[in-house]
């Protein structure tokens, strides 16, 4: 097993799944339960994953000409939202977390179904390996989300219901252990990509870029156009331009057999990890002032 190997298929989902514990030590039952009684911010959050996302990534491989294999590379990458690495970065941002993992589960599981239907138009239309037959490996994505994501969050959500003083104690921590972990990450996904990623800045380093910035302001503005609360907001943001980067490297190099697929996911993972590092300090800034303020207002006056 490769260096990259052991970085994709070892280091990078058990860090996550520890950070996915840390979650769950935040979150009770009922914050979920408050999402699925008002689902607005899920229909925001699940259109732009699902919806917009693939017709910004379309739209930008026309406007940029693409290369016929990068445009299917970014439409693979396109079709691909979430991921757990979006809520680590909700959580560092101080977001809704019970909303972003909610919106990760929902939209991996669907994505299993609209993936196919969106990559055999995109190889048809880009004119590459139209008899290429797609079939994603449900079984394998559904192990994968479960061990990454909902496992750890249950566990961790155990923990705070036997342990709440615990659970409370290990709050700072942990979001300072996440934020370690993320530069460690970024890292390890530069050593993990480094052979490619002069070829990937080159070819297709500013389409990913547009296509990271346009997905996150796109999330912003839905979220403010339905007045929703910040940290939704920040959730639906991230969910947005965070996209699962591992799903899309397995389609393009195990399902499509083609690694120059993978190239504009290593370019955009490079991009993500930069604004996410942006907007962990920009929102996570701003929703703990705001945290501060609605606090400080709720205090008796002292005379």
């Amino acid at each position: 097993m490769t260096a990259a190997e052991i970085i994709s298929n070892i280091f990078l989902p058990l860090s996550l799944a520890i950070i996915m514990l840390g979650m769950g030590m935040t979150l009770v039952l009922a914050d979920f339960s408050r999402i699925l009684k008002n689902p607005k911010a899920i229909l925001v959050g699940l259109t732009n994953q699902l919806i917009f996302l693939p017709i910004i990534g379309f739209s930008l491989a026309i406007a940029f000409n693409l290369h016929p294999v990068m445009a299917v590379g970014l439409m693979i990458l396109s079709t691909c939202p979430g991921g757990a690495t979006s809520n680590l970065i909700t959580q560092v941002c101080r977001g809704n977390i019970a909303l972003s993992v909610t919106l990760t589960a929902i939209s991996s599981i669907i994505c299993v179904f609209t993936i196919p239907f969106i990559l055999s138009y995109a190889l048809d239309y880009f004119g590459t390996e139209t008899g290429v037959a797609i079939k994603l490996p449900i079984l394998h994505t559904i192990i994968q989300i479960m061990g990454i994501t909902i496992i750890p969050i249950s566990i961790g959500m155990f923990i705070r219901r036997l342990k709440p003083d615990f659970a409370r104690r290990m709050e700072k921590p942990m979001r300072t252990a996440s934020t370690v972990i993320f530069i460690i990450v970024f890292i390890a996904v530069l050593a993990a990509n480094y052979t490619i990623l002069g070829k990937a800045m080159r070819e297709v380093g500013l389409v990913t870029l547009l296509l990271n910035i346009l997905t996150m302001g796109v999330g912003y503005l839905t979220a403010q156009l339905f007045k929703l609360n910040l940290k939704s907001a920040i959730s639906i943001t991230v969910e947005s331009g965070i996209q699962n980067g591992t799903l899309a490297i397995v389609i393009a190099t195990s399902i499509l057999n083609n690694f120059e697929m993978s190239i504009p996911t290593a370019a955009y993972a490079i991009w993500m990890f930069l604004t996410g590092g942006i907007l962990m300090w920009l929102f996570g800034n701003r929703a703990e002032l705001e945290s501060r303020e609605v606090k400080y207002k709720a205090e008796p006056s002292r005379k």
